[in-house]
């Protein structure tokens, strides 16, 4: 097999550091799975996008007379959760949908659901957390209605965002279900090793053809009867 060159994320040429994963949902995903990790991929996307509009929704409750640690905040979940949650539950669900791998399938449904435990805290809006959420948007209202209007708008894109999630984990776990997936199975590929660099299953049946070598004619199970002619 050629090897792949990476191309997430799709850095400019000028700058010096090359992508560091390949991804190519058209390519690597099973046909009937292909709209499901888009979707996925679409969620990262607006996930990162709310952590981006936080920061600004942190700027306008720190200029309007909020506390400044909420900004300082914002900037961390911004610089840390929008890497690591590409690498740490949309890798491992790409992974799995494209192996059929229970391991990652495993890795996946850990993290996300932790990840959705926060989501549900960071809606919440509690102080000195760096979120907009609902507790600190609605009190900042009698403040400053311009500072809590902005933060307004994070706190809506941040609950959409949650409940996408808690769609995306009842979704996936019934296609894991569904398709046999169990511990055990995670438990073998652990042992084996083949969750840390599974082909894709379009590629299995092409890999264990030629390991196999060529493969003789099947002939009926039935051996016909002939007529026992013994002049000859």
């Amino acid at each position: 097999m050629t090897e792949r060159a990476n191309n997430f994320p799709p850095l400019p040429k000028f700058i010096k550091v090359k992508p560091c994963f390949y991804q190519n949902i058209q390519e690597e995903i099973p046909a009937q799975h292909q709209q499901l990790v888009k979707r996925i991929f679409t969620l990262w996307i607006i996930y990162s996008a709310t952590l981006c509009l936080n920061v600004i929704g942190c700027i306008a409750w720190w200029a309007a007379g909020g506390n400044g640690s909420n900004f300082g905040f914002s900037l961390l979940w911004l610089i840390l959760f929008s890497p690591a949650s590409y690498i740490c539950w949309f890798r491992p669900i790409y992974k799995a949908i494209r192996a059929d791998s229970s391991f990652n399938f495993m890795v996946f449904f850990f993290i996300f659901f932790l990840q959705l435990v926060l989501a549900i805290i960071q809606c919440l809006g509690i102080s000195n957390w760096g979120m907009c959420g609902w507790i600190a948007t609605v009190t900042f209202f009698s403040s400053n209605a311009a500072a809590a209007t902005v933060m307004l708008l994070t706190t809506l894109l941040l609950t959409l965002v949650t409940a996408l999630m808690a769609l995306v984990l009842i979704k996936v776990h019934r296609l894991y279900r569904g398709s046999g997936g169990s511990v055990t199975r995670a438990q073998e590929e652990w042992g084996t090793g083949t969750w840390k660099n599974a082909p894709p299953k379009s590629e299995f049946s092409s890999v264990d053809q030629m390991a196999q070598g060529p493969t003789l004619p099947e002939y009926p199970a039935t051996v016909p009867s002939y007529v026992d002619n013994r002049s000859w």
